[in-house]
């Protein structure tokens, strides 16, 4: 799988411990932002990584800031992007069945790098619940994102 990494100054810790894990895990791997630990904007890596996505130049993307709620809405903004906030490996796994997320956002001043691998491993590797209900939401995401009303209609289960 090819993915898209970024980060902000705070997250660059992670994200060069994770290129180097993903490297190893066999994917291929695209850094995006700054290499740096001085000052830097969240949006500007948030934008590169899930513009990769969008566009189909990467399967899936991560991003990590400091809290990681800035690259999350920042990355929601591009069409086609499904950039979850996850924070453990149980939401890693529902953000992927459920909600076929995207783009990865974590927060690098809470999470230890050991974490960030399994959380990585368990979002990279689980499936969208394709069919039923799931399809249906993530539809209704795609209306919003195109500006309408989402479509009514459909068990609420």
């Amino acid at each position: 799988m090819k993915v898209a990494i970024g980060a902000d100054h705070r997250g660059n810790e992670a994200r060069t411990h994770l290129v180097q894990w993903l490297g190893e895990q066999s994917h291929g791997v695209v850094e995006v932002g700054p290499d740096t630990d001085r000052s830097c904007d969240y949006p500007d890596a948030a934008y590169a990584v899930a513009n990769m996505v969008a566009s189909g130049e990467a399967d899936r993307g991560i991003l990590i800031c400091g809290t990681g709620i800035g690259m999350s809405i920042a990355a929601n903004k591009v069409n086609g992007i499904r950039a979850a906030l996850v924070h453990d490996e149980i939401g890693a796994e529902l953000s992927r069945r459920h909600n076929d997320a995207n783009v990865l956002c974590m927060a690098a001043d809470t999470l230890g790098l050991r974490n960030f691998d399994r959380i990585v491993q368990t979002w990279l590797t689980t499936e969208f619940e394709t069919g039923g209900r799931h399809d249906r939401r993530i539809r209704k995401i795609g209306d919003i994102e195109c500006g309408g009303e989402p479509e009514t209609g459909g068990d609420a289960a």
